[in-house]
């Protein structure tokens, strides 16, 4: 099973425990409040309610944005399980996307999507910073615990971390710390109303130009970082199995590089967090440079770089900048929902950005800035995102406009309790109950009991 779409499982405890996994018919709460908001309450137009009374009234609410988030915990789980015997659909070695790269933008692109309905009205301002900041610094602490070494796999009966070498970085705390940028962004960075609605796309940009200046900013500072930057030599040591030390000598020297040794990503996190302290199997252990099976894990050919052992982390510091860039994309497609009440309306510009960004992605790709997941590059950004849009937009036709609600009760439900199925499944919970727990022998537990195994 391969450990970085392992780890992406915790994805899914984002999006439901941010604001909740359960949208409530009853009532529309209070934007900025702890309610569970992320469905959001539409009225009988589409248009999202503009009271609690209206709310209360109608008691429909965007059933796409859970089906939306149930089919992305489908889709993890699905790549997880059969990357391994299928490495097509597991994640790129390095550059390039396949469909397990997508999952992680999917859930920031609903994230900040539901941003939008969580901070619809805020007024208190320091109130709802000051709960912003404490869910990121809950949800930061709970990727510690999930990705920083405390849980290990079911085959590892060990339990402990030493703090020297714990994780600090992961899903959940990229997540966490997107989370609360584009909250911030949410509460703090747009203009106030004058009265009626936004009637425009130009009145829309109005509105949030400054949130969309952040972005700006945030790919700006990622392009000269990783371009401009200058990466020294470095060096690091591997403990084999055996207890014995190697030290490795990875020779640098440049600017601009993209690829897994001498990039200015990875230096970063080095530098800031310490190289101790990052991800320890990366990705790129299955480059055919580092892999006698590319592109599955193997043994290391005999030439292989000097780099090929070295911790990587792909939840890295200067990388999540753009991953904040994708939540406030996900913030804008939110704000449409919010402002324009016709179906057609929100069609068309969601469907008029997500093609942009693809555009733009694609063209990218094509002149040199590669799509990789790794490094979270702009063109990975853009094609990612406007996936999610343009599927969010089919997903939205055939649920919300159509009516089609019934055939994906499943992925409605799987969106409702993304946590849940997180813990469950993506953190061993059920196989831990069912082979962790035994008499006498190991073989003695509950799958022989019920006539599995034994």
């Amino acid at each position: 099973m391969e450990m970085t779409t392992t780890t992406e499982k915790c994805i899914s405890s984002s999006s439901s425990s941010v604001h909740g996994g359960n949208n409530r018919r009853e009532e529309y709460p209070k934007e900025g409040a702890d309610d569970d908001v992320e469905a959001g309450v539409l009225g009988r137009d589409g248009e999202a309610a503009a009271s609690p009374a209206a709310a209360t009234t109608t008691r429909q609410r965007l059933v796409s944005l859970d089906v939306f988030r149930g089919i992305t915990v489908a889709l993890m789980i699905l790549v997880d399980d059969v990357g391994g015997i299928v490495p097509a659909i597991s994640h790129s070695p390095w550059d390039g996307v396949t469909l397990a790269d997508f999952v992680f933008p999917f859930f920031l692109f609903i994230v900040g999507v539901s941003l939008a309905f969580a901070y619809k009205k805020v007024p208190d301002k320091m109130l709802a910073t000051k709960k912003a900041m404490l869910r990121a610094v809950k949800l930061f602490i709970v990727g510690l615990i999930l990705q920083g070494g405390f849980f290990h796999g079911i085959h590892e009966l060990t339990y402990g971390v030493d703090i020297r070498k714990i994780r600090l970085m992961g899903v959940l705390q990229r997540i966490a710390i997107a989370y609360l940028v584009v909250a911030l962004c949410e509460i703090w960075l747009r203009r106030v109303s004058s009265g009626g609605d936004i009637g425009s796309g130009s009145m829309l940009i109005t509105r949030y130009h400054h949130q969309m200046f952040v972005g700006l900013v945030l790919v700006v500072t990622y392009l000269v970082i990783l371009y401009g930057l200058h990466v020294p030599d470095w060096e690091y040591e591997v403990t084999s199995p055996d207890s014995t030390v190697k030290h490795f000598l990875v020779k640098c020297g440049v600017k601009g590089d993209t690829g897994p040794g001498c990039n200015a990503v990875g230096m970063i996190d080095r530098s800031v967090l310490g190289i101790q302290h990052l991800y320890a199997h990366p990705v790129y252990l299955k480059t055919e440079q580092c892999s006698m099976a590319s592109p599955r894990n193997g043994p290391l050919p005999p030439n292989a770089p000097s780099w090929c052992e070295a911790p990587f982390d792909p939840e890295g510091l200067l990388s999540s900048l753009m991953a904040i860039v994708t939540c406030l994309i996900g913030l804008q497609i939110g704000h449409v929902i919010v402002h324009f009440k016709k179906h057609n309306e929100r069609i068309k510009r969601w469907s008029i950005l997500s093609l942009c960004l693809l555009t733009l992605g694609f063209s990218l790709h094509l002149f040199g800035l590669h799509m990789n997941k790794s490094l979270y590059s702009l063109s990975y950004t853009c094609v990612t995102t406007g996936t999610a849009g343009l599927f969010f937009v089919a997903i939205y036709l055939l649920v919300d406009v159509k009516g089609y609600k019934r055939p994906v009760l499943p992925m409605e439900w799987m969106g409702k309790h993304a946590l849940m199925i997180f813990v469950l499944v993506a953190c061993n919970v059920i196989p831990v109950l069912v082979q962790g727990f035994y008499w006498k022998e190991p073989s003695n537990n509950l799958l022989k009991l019920i006539g599995i195994g034994g």
